[in-house]
């Protein structure tokens, strides 16, 4: 899954190489310094030093087609730090699956038959989510809401949902220029969005932070990164909204298409050739890419007949 990808996004730049569905959340913080800042923003600490921070992520873990963002040490904290644009009521078995395997390689070769307590830093789970389903400041995820039955079982993991759509979070933005600039930056795409295609909204919205001094630095430096990853993940959230949000049955009615279904199966195929226009992919890429199946795919222009 993780094959690198060649992309074009301007003719006259050079090529740009970068991980098969990395996010411009995980580009921006995976600089220790933003994410230093980030920690200190959140938990009221003052560390300076960018070694305290250890960096762990597992780059060969992906579940749910995601990869996972950023997992450091510092100090007796385990923190993960993950960034998601629509709400997914399963992070904290992920956060479970991803923790267990983030202990084994904490603990090595341990025996942990001996009679002396090990000690580990304790887990921290936060997610940072700019989706438009949920409106409130924080809320809370926990794994004993996926058990089958209403009885206490013995495992519990509780992950904190922060929202960071621009206009939320005001305290922490204060503290956290780069996590203040990032909300800004989606939040001017998304109003680009109302009067733009996707690509020249992207563009702008680059252009427009880099004119403010928001996030200047990193995109001057990864602006071609930038715009394709933005051009993917919002592909890619588009079409997951008109699947599954707004309940899409590609097969419905035995192939005969209202006008309502024909639009939603016009996005579907839009969005699946933009990213294979894009990002130089055949179709089989581009539709697991975005989490549909090529028979979807298929059935989808079908529909739009």
């Amino acid at each position: 899954m993780y094959e690198e990808l060649r992309l074009n996004i301007v003719k006259e730049e050079p090529p740009v190489y970068f991980t098969y569905k990395d996010r411009v959340f995980r580009m921006l913080f995976r600089d220790k310094r933003r994410l230093l800042e980030l920690y200190n923003a959140l938990n009221d600490t003052v560390y300076t030093n960018e070694e305290d921070l250890i960096v762990n992520t597992l780059e060969n873990a992906i579940f749910i087609k995601m990869k996972n963002d950023i997992s450091f040490v510092i100090d007796s904290s385990m923190c993960l730090y993950e960034h998601q644009s629509s709400y997914c009521p399963n992070m904290p078995l992920r956060g479970l699956l991803y923790f267990t395997d983030l202990y084994k390689k904490y603990m090595k070769d341990i025996d942990l038959s001996i009679k002396k307590r090990i000690m580990i830093p304790t887990p921290h789970y936060i997610v940072f989510y700019n989706g438009l389903e949920r409106k409130e400041e924080e809320f809370a995820q926990k794994l004993s809401d996926s058990f089958e039955d209403d009885k206490e079982g013995c495992i519990e993991l509780i992950v904190r949902t922060i929202n960071i759509n621009y206009g939320h979070n005001k305290k922490l933005m204060e503290k956290c220029r780069p996590l203040a600039d990032y909300a800004y930056f989606v939040d001017e795409v998304r109003k680009n969005l109302e009067t733009m295609e996707l690509r020249e909204a992207v563009e702008k919205a680059v252009d427009i932070c880099i004119e403010k001094d928001i996030l200047k630095d990193f995109l001057l430096e990864q602006k071609a990164e930038v715009i394709a990853m933005s051009i993917y993940e919002y592909n890619e959230e588009y079409v997951k909204k008109t699947l599954f949000e707004d309940g899409y049955d590609l097969g419905k009615a035995d192939g005969e298409a209202s006008g309502e279904i024909r639009g939603k199966a016009k996005t579907i195929v839009m969005n699946i050739e933009s990213v294979m226009r894009n990002f130089h992919v055949d179709i089989m890429k581009a539709c697991e890419g975005l989490g549909i199946t090529v028979e979807e795919y298929e059935k989808a222009k079908v529909s739009m007949k």
